[in-house]
């Protein structure tokens, strides 16, 4: 088998990204350049409003080594990786943000564990800075009712930040679910998997992007994917408050007949009706999620859209080519 040009692809997710970008491929540029093999850094923007295509083109101008996949709008984080692995050439690809809370030197220690025989190395986080109490509770629940809710065996306290070999990013390509959840599909794949631990640092510029609505719709898309064992819950609780109506049925009509004691008036009966209402209304809800997303996939739309790409001479010409312009077409789908 044929070995590739490229022995190592480094996948930069950015959404508005300008303050901190042009610092981002300076570590990245001085710990690849470190290894002394062929790498190359692909910067993905995904429907940034800000400068930051402008900032990564001007690097592409004089680093052969860097490549830009501009996005036709915001399509998210978790999509933007997977067009990163799409365009991925190297034998080993790493998957990394662009705010620099994780730091590019831990991928030195990630590559030492590729070349040990691992397929898959992600980092675990053993510190976060710079993270607000609420933020450090909710991960950490998170990660937690991720692992009990499903059968996957998702690890704690990690992200997206990782290595996984070009075998392991073949297979990930295949995988065609809309509502993607990296580091789940990962998991769930297999392969021989180890981990680096590191301290997460603050972000060096700009804000997050991953606010608390996000980060609900995230955590959504990891339950979801990968487990159905809410259902299964809601099945309980609906039988328990079928059994509870009954069992308090039983109990009114015991003391109609027997004891006289019933207490006129609707108060309780409307705050009983609004209880169970509002559970049911819940469960509707949860059932409805998992429906939204098979409606999603049956849509069989492409993950992403591409506006143009920088970079990718070979590519861009082929495809120039292939549509009979010279100049080439700047928007295509996967």
């Amino acid at each position: 088998m044929k070995q590739p040009a490229v022995k190592y692809s480094i996948i930069v997710p950015m959404f508005n990204e300008e303050e901190v970008i042009g610092f981002t491929y300076d570590r990245l540029k001085q710990v690849m350049d470190g290894t002394g093999e062929p790498y190359e850094l692909i910067f993905v923007n995904d429907g940034s409003r800000d400068r930051t295509v402008d900032a990564v083109s001007m690097i592409c101008e004089f680093d052969p080594n860097v490549r830009l996949i501009d996005f036709s709008r915001n399509f998210g984080h978790q999509i933007a990786i997977s067009a990163g692995m799409d365009y991925a050439r190297g034998a080993a690809i790493v998957v990394i943000d662009a705010d620099l809370q994780d730091p590019p030197e831990v991928i030195l220690r990630m590559i030492a564990k590729w070349k040990e025989g691992y397929e898959v190395v992600y980092g675990k986080r053993v510190k976060r800075k710079g993270e607000t109490a609420f933020k450090k509770l909710s991960a950490k629940l998170f990660y937690r009712t991720l692992r009990t809710l499903t059968n996957v065996d998702i690890p704690v306290d990690t992200g997206d930040f990782r290595l996984i070999d070009r075998k392991v990013c073949d297979v990930l390509r295949g995988l065609k679910e809309k509502n993607r959840f990296i580091r789940g599909l990962v998991s769930w794949i297999g392969f021989r998997q180890t981990m680096v631990e590191y301290e997460r640092e603050e972000r060096y510029a700009g804000e997050t992007k991953y606010p608390l609505k996000k980060m609900i719709a995230f955590a959504l898309d990891g339950i979801t994917s990968f487990s159905y064992k809410p259902l299964k819950i809601a099945s309980y609780v609906g039988f328990a408050l079928s059994l509870t109506s009954f069992l308090y049925l039983v109990i009114v009509v015991f003391q109609k007949l027997f004891t006289g004691s019933t207490v006129p008036g609707w108060a309780s009966i409307v705050a009983v009706n609004l209880l169970f209402n509002g559970i049911i209304l819940m469960l509707l809800g949860l059932i409805g999620e998992y429906i939204g997303r098979i409606y999603d996939e049956s849509k069989n739309r492409p993950l992403y859209i591409v506006r143009g790409t920088q970079g990718y001479a070979d590519r861009e010409k082929k495809r120039a080519e292939e549509d009979g312009d010279a100049g080439g077409a700047d928007e295509y789908a996967r």
